[in-house]
C-alpha cells in the first residue's frame, strides 16, 4: 500500500487570525468552476449557489469587498443551483450556467447573468443546448466555452458528456455548438492559454462505487479553421486525476495538483490516499508536454488552487478521504519549482470557495468534517470565511 496522503495530516501549519466575517450560511461547492469569481476592478468577489448539508442547492449569492472585508446583503439567484459554473464576461457581468437543484439531478439548462451595477441576477433568454452539471466554463476569444459535464439517461443513471457550446454575450446572448470533445468527461478542469483551452482529467460515470479518473487531456482552439474540429487530443497526464486542480502559471503553462485516491493501482495494490503528485503542462508543439513537478508535502483532493503573483500558485485546504475526514488547514505556495508552507486556515475545509485579489485569497464555506471525524453525525459544513496571504 502506498501513502501519498499521510503527510497531509501532519504538515505543519501556522494559525491565522480570522480576517473576514462569516458567509451568509454554511454552503459547500464541489465543482471545478462553480464557487467564486473576481469581479471587474479586482476589489470584489462574487460567491453564488452551492449545496447545503443535505445536498440541496441554495439560491443565495453575495459580493465580498476586499477593501472593507464585508459581505453584501444576500442576492438571490433566479434558480437554486450547485455544480454550476461562474464566468466573468467582458464588461463586468458574470454568467452562471447549468448545475442541478439537488443531488441526483436532473441537470439544468438555464443560465443567468449577474450585473454588479444593479446587484441583481437576470435570466438569459436562451437556455444552453444541453442541460449539464459538473461541466467547465471559461472565457476565450470573447465567448464562454462550456464543455462536458454530466446529465441523466432516461433510466436515471448519470452519463458524462462530450458536447460543448459557446455563449456569445453580445445582445441578448446566444448559444452555438462548439464541436464534440475527444473524450466524454465530468468534474474536469479547464484553463485558458491564450486562444486555446486545456481540458484535463475528470471522470466518467460507469455505475461503480468510485468513478474512474481520467488522465486524458485535450485542447480547444478558438481560432480553428472553418470546417475543422476545434478539439484535438493533448498529451496525457502522468496520473489520472479527479478532484484535482489546474492553474495557469503563465500564458503557456499549467500546474496540476493532487486528486482523489487512486483506489486499486496498476500493480493491484490498494491506495486509499489522495494524490500528492503535481505536474506541469507546457504548450509546446501540437499536443503540449507534461513534466513532473515537485510533489506536495502530502496528498489532497477537493482543495483549491489560485494564481497570485506571476508564476505563483497558492494551494489551500482539501482532504484525503472525503467519507471520514476533517478538512485540512494547511496552505502552500508554489513558485520557481518549490513548495513553501504558509500560515494555515483557522478552520480546515474542503469543497469551499476561494478567489484571489492580488496576493490575498478569500476562502469561504465548505465541508469541515464528515463521518467519524464528525462524531458519526451528518456532514458538518462551515459558514466561516478567511483571508489568506499568498506569501512572497
Amino acid at each position: 500500500m502506498t501513502s501519498e496522503g499521510t503527510a497531509s495530516m501532519t504538515t505543519p501549519t501556522l494559525a491565522a487570525e480570522p480576517t473576514a466575517p462569516d458567509y451568509l450560511t454554511a454552503v459547500t461547492w464541489a465543482g471545478q468552476h462553480d464557487a467564486a469569481v473576481l469581479l471587474e476592478g479586482g476589489k470584489k468577489a462574487l460567491v453564488a449557489g452551492g449545496a447545503d448539508a443535505v445536498s440541496v442547492s441554495v439560491k443565495q449569492s453575495a459580493v465580498f469587498d476586499f477593501d472593507t472585508a464585508k459581505w453584501s446583503d444576500p442576492i438571490p439567484l433566479g434558480t437554486a443551483r450547485q455544480l454550476h459554473t461562474l464566468t466573468l464576461l467582458p464588461g463586468g457581468k458574470v454568467l452562471a450556467t447549468g448545475g442541478i437543484g439537488a443531488a441526483g439531478g436532473p441537470a439544468l439548462a438555464t443560465a443567468e447573468l449577474f450585473d454588479p451595477g444593479t446587484g441583481k441576477w437576470t435570466p438569459v433568454a436562451a437556455p444552453m443546448k444541453t442541460a449539464r452539471w459538473g461541466h467547465s466554463a471559461v472565457l476565450v476569444g470573447g465567448k464562454v466555452l462550456v464543455a462536458g459535464g454530466s446529465a441523466l439517461r432516461p433510466d436515471g443513471r448519470a452519463v458524462a458528456l462530450r458536447s460543448a457550446e459557446l455563449f456569445d454575450p453580445a445582445g441578448a446572448g446566444s448559444w452555438a455548438a462548439a464541436g464534440e470533445m475527444t473524450d466524454a468527461r465530468t468534474g474536469h478542469a479547464a484553463v485558458v492559454l491564450g486562444k486555446k483551452v486545456l481540458v484535463c482529467g475528470g471522470s466518467v460515470p460507469v455505475g461503480t462505487i468510485e468513478d474512474p479518473a481520467l488522465a486524458f487531456c485535450e485542447l480547444y482552439d478558438s481560432e480553428a479553421a472553418a470546417g475543422a474540429s476545434p478539439w484535438t487530443p493533448a498529451a496525457t497526464m502522468r496520473h489520472p486525476r479527479s478532484g484535482h486542480t489546474a492553474t495557469a502559471l503563465s500564458a503557456t503553462s499549467v500546474l496540476v495538483t493532487g486528486g482523489k485516491a487512486p483506489g486499486v493501482t496498476e500493480d493491484g495494490a490498494f491506495d486509499p490516499f489522495a494524490r500528492s503528485t503535481a505536474e506541469i503542462f507546457d504548450l509546446i508543439g501540437a499536443a503540449g508536454t507534461w513534466k513532473d513537478a515537485k510533489p506536495l508535502p502530502g496528498g489532497r483532493a477537493f482543495h483549491r488552487a489560485v494564481a497570485v503573483d506571476a508564476g505563483a500558485v497558492v494551494v489551500i485546504g482539501g482532504a484525503d478521504d472525503v467519507v471520514n475526514e476533517a478538512g485540512y488547514r494547511s496552505a502552500l505556495r508554489y513558485a520557481a519549482g518549490e513548495w513553501k508552507s504558509l500560515p494555515g486556515l483557522v478552520e480546515g475545509r474542503w469543497g469551499f470557495a476561494a478567489v484571489a485579489a492580488g496576493n490575498t485569497v478569500l476562502v469561504a464555506g465548505g465541508v469541515a468534517r464528515t463521518g467519524q471525524a464528525a462524531g458519526g453525525q451528518k456532514t458538518e459544513l462551515t459558514k466561516t470565511a478567511e483571508k489568506v496571504g499568498g506569501g512572497a
